[in-house]
């Protein structure tokens, strides 16, 4: 993507805290298993905001804001927490959406298992346009298709977990 270093330092911060906000969304809804009820998640959708109150104080990350803002809003405009479409999300924003939503499919969660990777390709292709920024979302899926042996070996890295606990093909 040739993207400046301190655009990839922003990101690579930006990432680590995007859910921030979700320290304010109390455990009995973070950690249910069951369907979330509507009310359930209007409190999951202020999380953003509240990454934001939370970091917005602190000089050091005024660059990151507009990641942990904007990392749920979709390229069609239906996103939270503002509905902003297209090229109005920011750009690292919209990066930090796909390796989030990658993360949580490809990660085992407490009410289902991690899903494969040809679903997790088959989603991508699907919501690209709609969910994701169609250029990314194509990029994405080639780093999938070509460079995936790299990605396994970042997750065994950071999370210690070997291939055949992750990603099923």
């Amino acid at each position: 993507m040739h993207l400046p270093d301190a655009d990839l330092d922003t990101l690579r911060i930006g990432g680590l805290f995007h859910d921030i906000g979700k320290i304010g969304v109390p455990d009995s809804i973070l950690q249910k298993e069951a369907k979330l009820t509507d009310d359930e998640y209007s409190q999951i959708k202020q999380h953003p905001n509240i990454g934001v109150h939370i970091l917005s104080h602190a000089t050091i990350f005024q660059n990151i804001l507009p990641i942990v803002e904007y990392h749920h809003e979709k390229y069609d405009g239906t996103g939270y927490p503002k509905k902003l479409a297209g090229e109005n999300i920011p750009y690292l924003a919209r990066i930090t959406a796909i390796a989030d939503s990658f993360d949580a499919m490809s990660s085992k969660r407490s009410y289902r298992n991690s899903l494969p990777l040809d679903v997790i390709k088959e989603e991508f292709r699907k919501n690209k346009g709609t969910q994701f920024d169609p250029k990314l979302a194509d990029l994405f899926l080639d780093i999938l298709e070509n460079h995936y042996d790299e990605i396994k070996e970042i997750q065994e890295k950071y999370t210690g977990i070997e291939d055949e606990d992750y990603l099923s093909e």
